[in-house]
């Protein structure tokens, strides 16, 4: 890959990650009500008396939100903010040492 097709490249990563951002940061507060569907249909067909909260259930990013901000909008925000990079991060890393192995450099 010559310098211009990897200046281009990175612009497209940045503008996705930016995009991504945007769209979990701003975007996400207006998705729907039901986002989970396992507990609307756990609802609807009528076991979700059983249901019992999972090992992360009081984590700090639960219930697409995060503990302790009361500002719903923001919480769910942050929560996607915090969700995409740490995401992207994970990935870069992942890409890295996969790219590395391969002996392919950059």
């Amino acid at each position: 890959m010559n310098k211009g097709e990897a200046k281009k490249s990175n612009k497209l990563l940045i503008g996705g990650f930016m995009l991504s951002i945007f769209l979990a940061g701003v975007l996400s507060f207006y998705a729907s009500s039901s986002h989970d569907g396992l507990v609307k249909v756990a609802g609807e067909i009528g076991f979700i008396d059983s249901a019992k909260d999972h090992s992360f259930g009081s984590g700090p990013l639960a219930n697409y939100g995060i503990k302790g901000v009361e500002n719903q909008r923001l919480s769910t925000g942050l929560a996607g903010v915090i969700g995409i990079t740490a995401t992207g991060l994970i990935s870069y890393g992942l890409f890295y040492v996969v790219r590395r192995k391969n002996g392919v450099e950059k």
